[in-house]
């Protein structure tokens, strides 16, 4: 039997288990790691600190599960992620507790996540019965060709602390929707978030061993093992480009399905013709969501030269009004980032821009205060060799460019290793579409600062990543194709 966290007021009739949830039972774990509350850097709790013997106890249970439910009806399957949607949301306020406590993002964010991460479960209840196969006529005319759609089997899920809720259920719907069982190992940083979850599921209805947690403070040598089983036959990591790169590694010995989410470096271009305020609105929605610490975050803002001045004035007077403070306070605009090295790193970034020129417009300076927090920044005039362009922020920093014409910023958005999403701003649709089909991206908000939608392909091109999460696209990540000649 394992420990449980006990949440504080106003949510203290709610409690999270802390410890490996393998084969639908709750285990304590050999050892425990330490969660901290970024927001006053003091210790929320302890959880399961998982190794590879319990590693290869989470595939058992997932192999063990996997032919039972593979076998089972999709409309039922589809019944029971209906009904974890409806325990999600009906649980939304607690569940947005859980994560500001843990993750630091805002009430606001944080709830808005927790409906995201439902609408996971709504959608692929869905999409489960819609596994459609193909029956087609050789072009010889000899054969049928019949084509049906399997579960690809035991699935391991590795996801990031940013989105705690919405990176796991963007992953667990659509392969339990498939048929697979699954073993998710969320971030050490977030894993009271998925313990929730996986209670919530077990609630529902999803049968011993469809789905297993743990955790552990040894990702790579716990990854390593459950990648390493023949049994296993599926990866899907959201996460860093430099990790992602070392699990493909990984997976390539036993040439297992791999699909990767991996980091960004988004362009928001704000062109002469777009109505400022809209676009305004947008980038605060682009940037700062999770006070910037997402992988669809606006990095670059690339502005037409003669709205340049007009367009950063509002976005210092924007970011300037965010009110900082814990996420758990219903008046916080902005937390705190996840951690300290989080932190230095964006100092770093910020500090560099400036030394090479850059105007600092706001903020830029670490606060002196309990928790990892990082104030508001906006940085105009950035220089193109300054690192604030070329790498991943997540943080809460603007930096501007000017431009003068459209060939220049497409030039200027796609000089990137990256391509996961690009944002755009004009009056002129015929424009925008112009830009967007040249944009190498693989999601575009044109005239919008919000692109995830669980009906739409989530997912990237270039180093940003490999494969589709969400939509039909994300569920036929969890399938094997069978083709099947015959004749009749």
């Amino acid at each position: 039997m394992t420990s449980h966290f006990v949440l504080p007021a106003p949510f203290a009739d709610h409690s999270v288990a802390t410890g490996l949830f393998i084969g639908g039972r709750w285990l304590a774990g050999k050892a425990r790691a330490e969660v901290v509350n970024p927001g006053n850097g003091k210790k929320l709790t302890d959880v399961a600190d998982g190794d590879e013997g319990e590693a290869t106890a989470a595939v058992d249970a997932a192999a063990a599960a996997a032919p039972a439910w593979a076998a089972t009806a999709p409309r039922r399957r589809a019944e029971i992620l209906r009904d974890c949607y409806g325990r999600m949301v009906a649980g939304a306020d607690w569940l947005a507790f859980l994560i500001a406590l843990e993750n630091g993002k805002s009430l606001a964010d944080a709830r808005a996540e927790i409906l995201y991460a439902a609408d996971f479960f709504r959608w692929y209840s869905e999409e489960a019965v819609r596994l459609l196969g193909e029956i087609t006529v050789a072009p010889g005319g000899q054969n049928r060709i019949m084509v049906e759609y399997q579960p690809i089997g035991v699935s391991l899920l590795i996801t990031p602390w940013n989105f705690p809720a919405a990176m796991a259920t963007r992953k667990i719907a659509p392969a339990l929707a498939a048929g697979c069982s699954v073993i998710l190992k969320p971030a050490l940083e977030t894993p009271l978030t998925a313990f929730a979850i996986a209670d919530i599921m077990a609630e529902a209805g999803v049968p011993p061993g469809v789905m297993n947690v743990i955790t552990t403070s040894k990702p790579g040598l716990v990854a390593k093992k459950i990648l390493h089983d023949p049994r296993v036959r599926k990866l899907s990591f959201t996460g860093s480009t430099s990790v992602g790169r070392a699990l493909l590694k990984e997976a390539a010995d036993q040439v297992i399905s791999s699909s990767m989410e991996l980091g960004g470096n988004a362009p928001f271009i704000v062109c002469a013709d777009a109505d400022l305020n809209d676009a305004l609105d947008g980038a605060m929605l682009a940037k700062m969501r999770g006070g910037g610490q997402a992988c669809t975050a606006a990095n670059r803002f690339y502005v037409e030269r003669s709205v340049y001045k007009a367009f950063t004035d509002g976005l210092v007077a924007r970011m300037a009004s965010l009110k900082l403070g814990e996420g758990t306070d219903p008046e916080t605009m902005l937390g705190p980032m996840i951690n300290a090295k989080a932190v230095a790193k964006i100092a770093e970034l910020v500090d560099d821009a400036v030394a090479k020129g850059a105007t600092l417009l706001l903020g830029g300076t670490r606060l002196n205060r309990a928790g990892t927090y990082y104030p508001a920044t906006v940085i105009s005039d950035v220089p193109g060799n300054a690192r604030l362009l070329r790498e991943e922020i997540f943080g809460p920093v603007a930096a501007l460019q000017a431009f003068d014409s459209d060939a220049e910023v497409i030039a200027k958005a796609n000089d990137s290793e990256y391509g996961l999403t690009a944002y755009l701003y004009t009056g002129d649709m015929k424009r925008g579409l112009r830009i967007s089909e040249k944009l190498e991206a693989g999601m575009i908000g044109l005239n919008r600062g919000l692109v995830s939608d669980p009906a739409a392909p989530f997912g990237g091109v270039k180093q940003s990543g490999l494969g589709r999460e969400g939509s039909h696209h994300g569920l036929m990540e969890f399938t094997e194709c069978k083709y099947i000649a015959t004749n009749w």
